[in-house]
């Protein structure tokens, strides 16, 4: 199928309704090893907390082989083998809560192709728009990418790359394994066997191993501002993936406030060093920026 064929897909909609529960929350929070109470109707939904709702619902037999749905419905039938979640931006009205009747409306904003130093890609971008009952609460651009199976060596050459490390003020080591993976792929309900399955991700995709969600990591990275900066109010959070992280390899998620409060920028590495995913998140300037780091979470000298 042909650019152009794709770009037919452009304004193609879709609409969701959902109750913003609890039992999820709760569910992730044990997931992030985090110690929170337990959610009550009321609460505000974390950061990025949202993908936990509006899950898919494809039935067992409209499932592809990779263990996503069958391409051509909403999404355009891209014929390259490998999807990824490349990036995002979300921009944040007011928050979410739990017991908030929510609905999301998603367009195909866009569709593009280029050519990639392993060959062609196509870049689909997704705007999601979810209300409450008092208006508009977030904004949402879901960049996706595809490209074709890897040849024999590319995904480990590929995991070598990446940028020069910035100077961290915070820093969490995250450990990566088989039930992080599965526990996030069970709560988003993502069927991507790449995440579970490692013969599918190594003799199929080509990978080194089971592939760490990019969704988590951009979670991972949000939760670490929210545990250094716990009253902080992000306005918005721009993310990319630069490169894939994989199971059995430790990597660290970090931080670096801006000085003047109002912006933090944030990264993941991975063990050798170089920069994996990265993020920026907007504030709304607070009291919050000049409460001091807790010493137990700055990253050794």
């Amino acid at each position: 199928m042909s650019l152009l064929d794709l770009r037919d897909w452009i304004g193609r909609t879709e609409s969701r309704s959902e109750l913003v529960t609890a039992a999820p929350i709760a569910a992730l929070s044990a997931t992030l090893d985090r110690d929170d109470p337990t959610p009550r109707s009321g609460d505000e939904l974390p950061l990025l907390w949202h993908w936990l709702y509006f899950l898919p619902r494809d039935r067992e037999s409209e499932l592809d082989v990779d263990g996503h749905a069958r391409r051509g419905e909403f999404l355009p039938p891209v014929p390259l083998a490998r999807r990824m979640y490349a990036g995002g931006r979300v921009e944040v009205d007011r928050p979410i809560c739990v017991g908030d009747e929510i609905e999301r409306v998603s367009r195909i904003a866009d569709v593009s192709e280029k050519q990639g130093r392993s060959g062609p890609l196509v870049f689909v971008k997704v705007r999601h728009e979810i209300s409450n009952r008092h208006g508009l609460a977030l904004v949402e651009d879901h960049d996706i990418v595809y490209r074709d199976r890897p040849r024999v060596g590319e995904a480990g050459a590929a995991a070598e790359a990446g940028q020069t490390v910035p100077d961290a003020v915070w820093q969490r080591e995250i450990r990566p394994d088989e039930i992080l993976l599965f526990r996030y792929s069970a709560l988003t309900f993502n069927g991507y066997r790449i995440h579970y399955d490692r013969r599918f991700a190594v003799d199929a995709q080509g990978y080194p191993g089971l592939v760490v969600h990019a969704p988590l990591v951009a979670t991972l990275l949000a939760d670490l501002l929210r545990r250094q900066r716990p009253q902080a109010q992000v306005s918005s959070f721009v993310f990319r993936a630069v490169k894939p992280l994989f199971d059995g390899h430790p990597f660290f998620v970090c931080g670096s406030p801006a000085e003047d409060g109002r912006s933090v920028r944030l990264w993941a590495r991975d063990a050798n060093g170089g920069v994996a995913f990265e993020a920026t998140a907007s504030l709304v300037p607070g009291p919050w920026s000049l409460v001091p780091s807790p010493p137990s979470l700055r990253p050794n000298p």
